[in-house]
């Protein structure tokens, strides 16, 4: 069997959890020969421990903490890219994709240590069966331009899930039908702890970094697709995706900036790969297989500092990348149109000057991945985005 599938999992703490999605693929004939394990961590965790539960459930893998991400960058010259990566972040899964991408797998997926397979659902089959799937799939639109992907159940537990604009709340749904064919991500969702932001959490009444709210089996049904032009939220606890998305789905620097923005990682990084996917005609496959968000008690609060400097500029990204790249014909062509866009705009937002700097994280992404397969950003992409500046 082919290893063909990178698993990448930031974790911390509870890596443990990995053996009940092994456990889980096995009950469902999935071959865990397919998955090659990349755990991100730090310095100050236990890595032989990590890699000692990989060698135990036999599958393989490479746990990556501070030190030994430093000597990858410099073991391949690449040394002045090494800041694509931020330290004590979540948005270090953008290292699994670097990894990822030098290397030959097909698919991506991400999974938060936070979590469990739900047991219901067949959590690989489920993901992969997403990404092959060709026919007829629920369609949705607001005329808000945007998807609450808790559209669902939404009039009983009026939940919106993190990153959804405050702006575009009380809209208006319509569903309808419609045919995909080329699907490059598979996004599920959560029972249990829903993924929302601190101002939602202190709403909803929770001082612990939770919700009073909790979401179950019942409030799905079944998988969608936000209409092209139409934006959603993208959580990278629960993802899978085709390696051809890579250049244009960069998370960016969070946490680790003198603005001190957090929390926005995966979802302007899902921004940037909606817009792709709509400019190429693609499709993102949202619902099962569902997991189980079982988020650690923590203060509310201390989320809400995270999440303050970048409110403001997460009402706004989405339309400044709406605008551009229209014409591309590849991922690393639209990403470096919105990259330019991001970079080079001038915005009169609360910490505006974050978006110009993320601009130039991202236009060193694409040299960065053009650094470490010669050849696989074609021409015709035009990333070299700098080279005039």
């Amino acid at each position: 069997m082919v290893t063909d599938v990178c698993l990448v999992v930031p974790t911390i703490r509870e890596y443990e959890c990995l053996e009940t999605y092994f456990e889980n693929a096995r009950e469902h004939g999935f071959d865990l020969d397919r998955l090659h394990v990349v755990l991100v961590t730090e310095d100050f965790c236990d890595t032989e421990a990590m890699q000692a539960m990989l060698d135990d459930e036999g599958v393989e893998g490479t746990v990556f903490d501070g030190s030994a991400r430093e000597d990858w960058f410099a073991e391949r010259g690449i040394d002045e890219y090494n800041h694509l990566i931020p330290e004590a972040s979540h948005a270090q899964t953008s290292f699994g994709l670097l990894y990822m991408w030098e290397r030959d797998f097909e698919y991506g997926l991400f999974i938060d240590d936070d979590t469990l397979p739900h047991p219901d659902f067949d959590f690989f089959g489920s993901h992969f069966d997403n990404l092959a799937y060709e026919g007829e799939i629920e369609s949705v639109r607001s005329d808000e331009q945007w998807v609450n992907v808790l559209y669902q159940n939404v009039d009983e537990h009026g939940l919106y899930p993190r990153g959804y604009p405050y702006s575009a709340m009380d809209e208006d749904v319509e569903t309808g039908t419609t045919e995909v064919d080329d699907v490059v991500a598979s996004q599920g969702l959560w029972t249990n702890v829903p993924d929302l932001d601190a101002v939602r959490i202190l709403m909803d009444g929770d001082l612990q970094g939770q919700a009073q709210t909790r979401t179950t089996t019942e409030d799905y049904d079944g998988n969608f697709v936000a209409e092209s032009g139409q934006y959603l939220t993208v959580c990278s606890m629960n993802l899978a995706f085709h390696r051809e998305v890579i250049p244009a789905f960069y998370q960016l620097p969070m946490d680790d900036n003198r603005w001190d923005v957090g929390r926005f990682d995966d979802i302007w990084s899902g921004l940037f790969l909606k817009r792709a996917c709509d400019v190429l005609d693609k499709d993102i496959v949202n619902g099962y297989p569902l997991c189980e968000h079982n988020k650690a008690p923590r203060s509310t609060f201390g989320d809400l500092n995270n999440e303050v400097p970048g409110l403001e500029l997460n009402e706004h990204v989405w339309e400044i990348i709406d605008e551009v790249g229209e014409d591309a014909d590849s991922y690393a062509e639209v990403f470096a149109a919105m990259a330019d866009a991001m970079a080079t705009g001038e915005f009169d937002y609360e910490n505006a000057e974050f978006i110009n700097y993320c601009g130039e994280f991202m236009r060193d992404w694409l040299e960065c991945l053009a650094e470490l397969r010669p050849g696989t950003l074609a021409t015709e992409d035009r990333v070299s985005v700098t080279a005039d500046d």
